[in-house]
């Protein structure tokens, strides 16, 4: 009777498929040598079933052989083949990649390989130098190998501006500049979503880059474009945001500030403070002073914005010593240091502390803050009174 063979198989061989999809990989049982063996008595079982059965039905046997075994290639392969590998992928992903390359003839036999070898779990994101049709035992050894990575990275600190990370970027891959300013031009095109562009205190938004590319190591894939490039570092931005829980908690919890007016306050945090530990005590000076209604023009009066302005405009920035008048009160500036409440857009791309720090900064009535030591380290007052003093000690240290 059919239905009383063991050919192999059982429910969780049924389940494989959407697991690995999942990520999941299946151990085996008895290692790989058990395995073989019953493919191979239930190939013989099936062989003979068919015969019994009828002659024709030979012709369904390489059908059934399907079944059972996992098809792969044998060997180190043909020609090379470059693949890239995204951040976040999981085994099932891999072996997609893979298949859809040409690299190895099924996902199962990728699946199976890694099952096999621990080390599987080592590989990482990036582009690597394959062969068409390797065996998959073989195409995972190759990716554990370091001289198969194709290593082009190229690292953006925490706080730079857009501008300023073009001339990074063109540095490194040689793509002009020019392109990546083009390929910044409409944000949402590089997959920022419209509703991040939504300001609560009134003012009408232009979209722009500026506070989207997160601060990170970025491997860059050959044959990348400007607009792929900076694609990346958007998706990583949203990543971020999306385990931080940043927009969902801002509302929350900052009533009455959009996710995006908190992206600005931690771009200005990112600028102004000096140490980690100060991110969101900065962040919570810039929310009480535009705000609260108990800073006498509700504007943030940082220098950091007069500065941005000075980079954005391809004038040089400059320290608070060296700025005039006429730089911190330019009426044609709309980063103006005495504009009511914040200014346009964020003014760099912020890190996750500072971003952290935005979305939930300490409890306070800060209204001033001064760099009191050579480490960075600032004190924060309520009164000016307070913060007269702390600059007396800022002037004792050398500081300002």
């Amino acid at each position: 009777m059919i239905d009383d063979l063991d050919l192999g198989f059982d429910e969780q061989d049924r389940g494989e498929k959407g697991r690995h999809r999942r990520g999941y990989v299946r151990k085996r049982n008895g290692g790989s040598g058990g395995g073989r063996g019953k493919t191979v008595l239930a190939l013989l079982l099936a062989f003979v079933l068919l015969g019994g059965i009828g002659g024709g039905a030979f012709y369904g046997f390489d059908r059934v052989q399907s079944y059972f075994v996992t098809p792969d290639y044998d060997g180190t392969g043909t020609e090379e083949v470059q693949v890239e590998i995204k951040a976040g992928a999981l085994l099932a992903d891999m072996a997609v990649t893979l298949y859809d390359s040409g690299v190895v003839k099924s996902t199962k036999a990728f699946i199976e390989a890694a099952d096999e070898n621990s080390r599987s779990k080592n590989i990482q994101p990036g582009t690597y130098k394959l062969r068409k049709q390797m065996s998959a035992a073989n195409a995972i050894t190759a990716m554990l190998d370091p001289k198969n990575k194709i290593v082009n990275g190229v690292t953006i600190p925490e706080g730079r501006t857009a501008k300023n990370i073009y001339k990074v970027l063109s540095e490194k891959t040689k793509i002009p500049v020019k392109d990546f300013e083009a390929a910044a031009k409409d944000p949402l095109e590089l997959g920022v979503p419209d509703w991040w562009f939504k300001r609560e205190d009134g003012k009408t938004v232009k979209p722009s880059i500026e506070g989207f590319l997160y601060p990170d190591t970025y491997e860059i894939p050959p044959k990348a474009t400007a607009e792929t490039v900076l694609k990346q570092m958007v998706e990583n931005f949203l990543t971020v945001t999306s385990e931080l829980q940043f927009a969902d908690k801002v509302q929350k919890d900052l009533g009455g500030v959009s996710p995006y007016e908190a992206l600005i306050v931690a771009s200005l945090a990112q600028a102004e403070a000096g140490t980690k530990k100060d991110l969101g005590k900065v962040a919570r000076v810039a929310y009480n002073r535009v705000y609260k209604g108990n800073f006498d023009c509700g504007c943030l009066e940082m220098d950091v914005t007069v500065n941005y302005y000075l980079e954005l405009t391809g004038q040089k920035t400059k320290t608070s010593a060296q700025m005039t008048q006429s730089d911190l009160d330019n009426p044609k500036n709309p980063y103006n240091r005495k504009l009511q409440g914040l200014v346009p857009t964020p003014i760099n791309n912020p890190g996750k502390d500072a971003l952290a720090g935005a979305m939930a900064p300490p409890k306070g009535n800060w209204l001033f803050f001064v760099a009191v030591d050579r480490e960075g380290n600032s004190a924060f007052a309520d009164t000016y009174e307070q913060h007269q003093r702390n600059e007396a000690k800022a002037r004792e240290a050398g500081i300002i």
